[in-house]
Order: structure tokens, then C-alpha cells, then sequence
């Protein structure tokens, strides 16, 4: 009998936890999922799958009020690039940032709310508006 109880215990366990899996992911924007492809393909061999970045060399995206602040300097950044030296959390950078502007409005503002909602971040969407306003200041 304790043998069946356990094993029935087990069963809801692995059941709930599926069905967590499942919410979870259900329960992520499209933006935000789509914002995870965009990062995968172009930001995480420099920045990393944790968004911690490489030391001196790429800079964190994780915890960083860089990412959580200004909207429009990311945007900018994923624009233009990025060739001047940059300091953050106290540690200068140097590594020059390739601009992005092949990319679309919707997959900068997918991978920019990606990044300012992950590794700990928790700030605005950033929204296909604001990209085409940026992108027309060029």
C-alpha cells in the first residue's frame, strides 16, 4: 500500500511539474519569446546566454540599469552599434558593438524587451513605435 501511495505521489509530482512547465511557457509574450530567438542568434555569443557578458571585453546585460534605463540608447546602440569605450557597474568595456540595423522595428523590439525583462531585469516593453522613431533619426 505504501508502495502504491508513493508511486501515485510521484505521478502528481512529475504532473504538477509539467503542468508548471507548461504554464510558464504559455504564460511568456509572444514579444518576449520571439525577443529569446533574436537574442539567441545575434546578442548570446557576446553577451552570453546568462547575460552576464565576458569580462573587459563584452559588457553584462544582466542587472545593469544600462539595459533598464534609457529605452532609446538601446535602441540606438542595436542601430548604430557601439565603438566608443563603455563603463558599467564600474568595469570599462572596449570591445566595439557591430550595429544591427538589418534587423526589423518588430525584432529590436522584440530582443530589447527580451533583454530588459530577463537575467533579473525588470523594466518597460520596449515597443515597434519607438524603434521606427529612432530608426528615422539616422
Amino acid at each position: 500500500m505504501r508502495i502504491k501511495l508513493a508511486i501515485f505521489g510521484l505521478g502528481l509530482m512529475l504532473l504538477s511539474n509539467f503542468s508548471n512547465a507548461q504554464t510558464s511557457v504559455q504564460g511568456k509574450s509572444k514579444q518576449m519569446l520571439n525577443g529569446k530567438k533574436v537574442y539567441d542568434m545575434y546578442c548570446q555569443a557576446c553577451h552570453q546566454a546568462d547575460g552576464n557578458g565576458v569580462p573587459r571585453l563584452n559588457p553584462p546585460l544582466a542587472g545593469t540599469v544600462y539595459v533598464t534605463g534609457s529605452k532609446t540608447r538601446l535602441i540606438d546602440i542595436v542601430l548604430n552599434g557601439l565603438t566608443d569605450p563603455i563603463e558599467i557597474n564600474g568595469e570599462e568595456y572596449n570591445n566595439p558593438m557591430a550595429a544591427h540595423s538589418f534587423l526589423t522595428d518588430q525584432q529590436i523590439a522584440d530582443v530589447l524587451t527580451y533583454i530588459r525583462n530577463s537575467f533579473g531585469n525588470k523594466a518597460g516593453t520596449v515597443s515597434v513605435a519607438e524603434v521606427k522613431k529612432q530608426r528615422a533619426k539616422k
